[in-house]
């Protein structure tokens, strides 16, 4: 969920070699360092605790990594484990361990640091996110290179929920303290940070597969469009992970310095609804501000048309994706005989927002919109991470919110009534549970009913889909023009 819900790109930051989470960033620069700018900071490392996509975005696949990852397609592939099988009713895996695999700090990697971490998700980790692992029954450590997992029952989306931060290898030796130092079995280690500044990254010298072309990567965090613009025009990083001031864009086109990667992600900008809370518990109401919202003029004006109009929480990258966006056209005249069905007058709702700039930009066309509708909306930026994070994430405390979701088939948070969207439905949790144990072909046609259900019952509005892009120095190659999963994979980018 990343506002990206991006509570914490904590995964970031560790420590490796006794560096404090108060020690200096500073980094002296070289042709082997390079500086990529990002938006909001983590609040800590610990993606066990913390919600938000900040941590994973920092620490996956860098820091730590899992027994698979998706590659740029989106396919689930070996990264700890060299190979896997899966047994004919579908419960039980057994994974083949690479060789020779140390933790950063030093311990060696096995089976049983499969099973503790595996199971340490359903004991001690808080995040929302937990729940996909229930489905884990036992785990047994056949040899120190073969682990076997076994569910309690079938499920299709176990494996592909292994290559988020729910599948991070972890060592017993090293979760003492992974809000600060974070251990992993990843290229790179967490070197030093300093708060509201930087976390740096220094290239792990025991790390099992190719070493990265850059020894030392420095994550600068700025929240201001203009500012991330300006360091990278006056030298101050290398990298834009993500533009926030999309008219910019044409500027970055023009100079020959720079190369613009576009591309797609999985992160829906969604104007969520508190459907616990009145008068956004009648679905009437709920239809009526989707149907008062323009999102192609709000994507127009917002992100400068920069995004993909889907109306689900659906992205096309997933094999359920059907084109809702049309489900509710803008129709104002409807939206107020609705409000007017529901008594619902003279509305004034809060619009509780991260102050990021995608959803100041957002939310200022959202009042307006609505407010030809007659219905008032307080906009109230909140710092994000962590106070977005805790009144509205973990307290519902809200009317309504955009944030940017970031996890790859998210959807499913929909099943779960006590996730911040409040919404209940036994119907959409009955097909979640049929398309998570059905064949393939049953999946893929129960997620379509929830697609709907969910645009039936106008759960959230889903106001468009992110685009990826990314500027750079034209010296920096490797990227891929589709953010596929949580992390902003460093190992692949080397200079040109």
């Amino acid at each position: 969920m990343k506002a990206r819900i991006t509570a914490c790109t904590a995964a970031l930051l560790l420590v490796v070699s006794g560096c404090s989470a108060g020690s200096s960033a500073s980094v002296s620069a070289g042709p082997d360092t390079l500086s990529v700018g990002f938006t909001a900071e983590p609040a800590n490392f610990d993606f066990t605790r913390t919600d938000g996509a900040a941590i994973p975005q920092a620490l996956l696949y860098n820091v730590y990594e899992g027994l698979v990852r998706l590659d740029a397609q989106g396919r689930v592939v070996p990264l700890l484990a060299q190979s896997w099988t899966v047994s004919p009713d579908r419960r039980t895996y057994d994974f083949r361990l690479r060789q020779g695999v140390k933790f950063s700090n030093g311990a060696p990697f096995t089976a049983e640091d499969v099973k503790f971490s595996l199971m340490r998700v359903k004991t001690n980790w808080t995040i929302s996110l937990k729940s996909t692992m229930d489905v884990v029954d036992h785990v047994d450590v056949v040899a120190p290179d073969h682990a076997r997992v076994v569910l309690s029952k079938p499920s299709n989306g176990w494996l592909f929920s292994l290559t988020s931060r729910l599948g991070a290898m972890f060592s017993p030796t090293g979760v003492a303290d992974l809000a600060n130092k974070p251990v992993g079995t990843g290229p790179y280690v967490v070197a030093a940070r300093k708060r509201g500044d930087s976390v740096v990254l220094k290239a792990n010298p025991a790390y099992w597969g190719r070493k990265p072309a850059y020894s030392t990567v420095v994550l600068k965090y700025i929240k201001d469009p203009t500012a991330l613009n300006n360091a990278l025009f006056s030298n101050g990083i290398d990298v834009i992970s993500a533009v926030t001031a999309p008219d910019s864009v044409p500027q970055f086109q023009a100079d020959d310095r720079f190369q613009v990667v576009q591309g797609t992600t999985n992160s829906e900008v969604t104007l969520a609804m508190n459907n616990k809370r009145a008068p956004l518990n009648d679905v009437r109401v709920r239809q009526a501000l989707t149907y008062a919202i323009d999102r192609k003029a709000l994507l127009d004006t917002a992100w400068a048309g920069r995004g993909t109009l889907i109306g689900s929480m659906v992205p096309p990258t997933d094999p359920w994706y059907e084109d809702l966006a049309n489900a509710y056209p803008f129709d104002p005249a409807k939206a107020k005989a609705l409000l007017s069905e529901a008594h619902a007058a003279n509305l004034n709702l809060r619009l509780r927002i991260p102050n990021l700039p995608y959803a100041v930009s957002a939310a200022q066309v959202v009042q307006s919109q609505l407010a030809d509708v007659g219905v008032r909306t307080t906009i109230e930026p909140l710092d994000f991470p962590a106070v977005w994070l805790k009144q509205v994430f973990t307290d519902h405390d809200y009317d309504l919110s955009i944030i940017q979701h970031v996890e790859a088939r998210d959807i499913t948070t929909f099943g779960k009534p006590k996730y911040y969207w409040g919404y209940d439905s036994k119907r959409v949790q009955q097909l979640l549970a049929e398309a998570d144990s059905g064949t393939p072909e049953q999946q893929v046609a129960a997620m379509k009913q929830v697609a709907r259900q969910l645009s039936a019952d106008a759960a959230a509005d889903w106001l468009f889909l992110f685009p990826n892009v990314i500027v750079a120095k034209t010296k920096v190659g490797g990227f891929v023009p589709n953010q596929v999963s949580e992390s902003f994979d460093l190992t692949g980018l080397a200079p040109r």
